[in-house]
């Protein structure tokens, strides 16, 4: 991510970096070739477990019944996932599947990397 507003001197040394890297693509044609990125993408997943007694869907049989069914309790279970994709300039590197309990972190991405 890259922040809205940045100091002079953030602008200054991104134009810097920039006008470096420009002139390493002149330099070294093929360089954008041996350049690996990567993006993340999040998946949040919500579960619905119904719990308890369920209708049956004969609704004329209600009336008739003492005790009518109970309603249905749903629970609802939420995690995240994330999908890590590498790529170079010309296909997928290779892809990574996150849970919410691993932290993704410069080792992560080295592991990934290295499978």
């Amino acid at each position: 991510m890259f922040p809205k507003l940045l100091s002079e001197d953030q602008k200054g040394r991104r134009k810097k970096l920039s006008l470096e890297l420009l002139q390493r693509i002149e330099n070294e044609p093929d360089l954008l070739n041996s350049i690996i990125t990567c993006d993340e993408i999040g998946y949040l997943h919500m579960i619905r477990k119904p719990s308890g007694n369920q209708c049956s869907g004969n609704q004329h049989h209600l009336q008739d019944h003492p005790h009518p069914p109970k309603k249905t309790v749903v629970s609802i279970s939420m995690f995240k996932d994330m999908l890590i994709v590498f790529f170079d300039i010309q296909r997928i590197v290779s892809t990574g599947w996150v849970t919410s309990s691993l932290p993704v972190n410069q080792q992560y991405y080295i592991e990934v990397l290295t499978k």
